[in-house]
């Protein structure tokens, strides 16, 4: 049975308190090119492409309203870069709703010397789940679909044991609460199976729970949603997404394919140790669960339209309905986890309770790429890392922004301090968890 949780949302501030969209975004080129202004997308430019400065820094004029020690930060990513488990970079801190620091590390091979900008694009792996929750909330803000009706009413390809499918709703798929074991044929997608063929043979699989009643997270059951949102919309998932999302958020490196990401002015490339392997194609043939690519620069503007400041765009009621714990989770395997404490999972989002704050945010992996986003939607405050290693290292990024946004006694999270510390941190999420 499900432990009693809360469900109540926390209530959101109002977007106009801090300002509108970023659909476009300005240099401060005197200051530090890359520190991005927010503006309301009915008034921003579009430019072609970001500011390419790897510079993030903001200057004493502008540094002094803010919590976060930006030169400090800056300096201390700098040298966990440098650390031989690491090879790229990208990180973005959003503070009162700012997009205040988007900033470059190491570079996009690690035999080349492309170095990592605020325009290069990485891998999101899981936190796709964000994208694909918040595409079908907004199909049942719409009256399109509703959350709490059966899959088998949509008569997609996932077949659940002893006939789940007519009982799991579509919350049930977006808070992977479908009965199955842990990631249920991820290694046969792997293979190269066809997802479609792999999402009807789940129902051949021994169940773990009744559908609703327990969390197992999964990739190819949590993809039925693409298939759901095609079959509401008469349009591919990834047209759907880019034409109700990314577009209107002007999140312009976005993509959700192989040949999207390979076809960038700048893209990291995955490596295992220091090793570049190949971007196959695993993962993007279930979109809804590891398909997006980006920027950093459009991984905070993704974050800040989650914490409410693109309400055009993400009115705060689907917010709200995506940001909802529905279920209580146990991931104590990684620092970041340990770190955290016990967790809840909403729809593609995971709930935090850090010292007596809510905070929502994912983790993803996929060979030879990492990402994390975390904020705080009330403070409007947030940290967005993107990495093409599988070092676990940069997951004490975001910890080490929390301890300077709340005034907390600072830790050495990202294992730079030591004499001679190692990158030996593995980050336990497996196929983008």
């Amino acid at each position: 049975m499900v432990k009693n949780i809360k469900q109540g949302i926390r209530q959101r501030p109002k977007a106009a308190a801090i300002g509108g969209g970023v659909a476009g975004m300005m240099a401060l080129a005197a200051i530090a090119p890359s520190l991005i202004a927010a503006r309301s997308p009915a008034q921003a430019s579009q430019p072609g492409v970001y500011q390419s400065t790897r510079s993030g820094l903001i200057n004493a004029e502008f540094r002094a309203p803010y919590k976060v020690d930006y030169e400090r930060l800056d300096s201390r990513l700098r040298l966990a870069a440098s650390k031989p488990d690491m090879v790229g970079m990208a990180v973005a801190v959003i503070e009162n709703g700012e997009i205040t620091f988007v900033q470059g590390y190491g570079t996009t091979t690690a035999t080349g010397s492309e170095p990592v900008t605020p325009n290069t694009v990485f891998r999101w792996a899981s936190l796709s789940k964000g994208v694909a929750a918040t595409m079908t909330a907004l199909l049942d803000a719409e009256g399109k679909l509703s959350l709490n009706e059966p899959v088998a009413r949509f008569n997609t390809s996932l077949r659940l044991p002893m006939g789940g499918e007519a009982r799991a709703t579509v919350a049930d798929l977006l808070s992977h609460r479908v009965g199955l074991s842990h990631n249920a044929n991820d290694g046969k997608l792997e293979a190269g199976q066809d997802p479609k063929m792999l999402r009807a043979s789940l129902g051949a699989l021994s169940p773990a729970c009744a559908p609703g009643t327990c969390h197992s997270y999964q990739n190819i059951a949590f993809d039925t949603v693409s298939e759901i949102v095609e079959k509401v919309t008469g349009q591919t998932y990834q047209n759907e997404v880019r034409r109700r999302l990314f577009a209107p958020l002007g999140m312009q490196t976005a993509s959700l394919t192989r040949a999207g990401l390979m076809s960038s002015r700048s893209w990291a490339r995955p490596h295992v140790g220091r090793t570049t392997v190949e971007v196959n194609d695993n993962y993007y043939r279930v979109p809804a669960a590891g398909g997006v690519n980006s920027s950093i620069m459009d991984l905070a503007i993704w974050m800040r339209a989650q914490m409410g400041l693109a309400p055009q765009v993400l009115p705060d009621s689907v917010l709200d309905t995506i940001h909802q714990a529905r279920v209580n989770t146990d991931r104590r395997g990684t620092m970041f986890a340990r770190a955290m404490g016990p967790s809840q999972y909403a729809l593609g989002w995971r709930d935090y309770n850090y010292a007596g704050r809510w905070l929502v945010g994912h983790q993803g992996a996929v060979k030879g790429y990492r990402s994390t986003i975390l904020f705080d939607p009330q403070s409007k405050s947030g940290v967005a890392v993107l990495w093409n290693s599988q070092s676990g290292r940069p997951s004490g990024v975001q910890l080490e922004v929390l301890e300077m946004l709340y005034g907390q006694p600072r830790n050495d999270w990202l294992k730079i301090d030591a004499p001679g510390a190692g990158g030996g941190m593995p980050l336990q999420d497996v196929a983008a968890q």
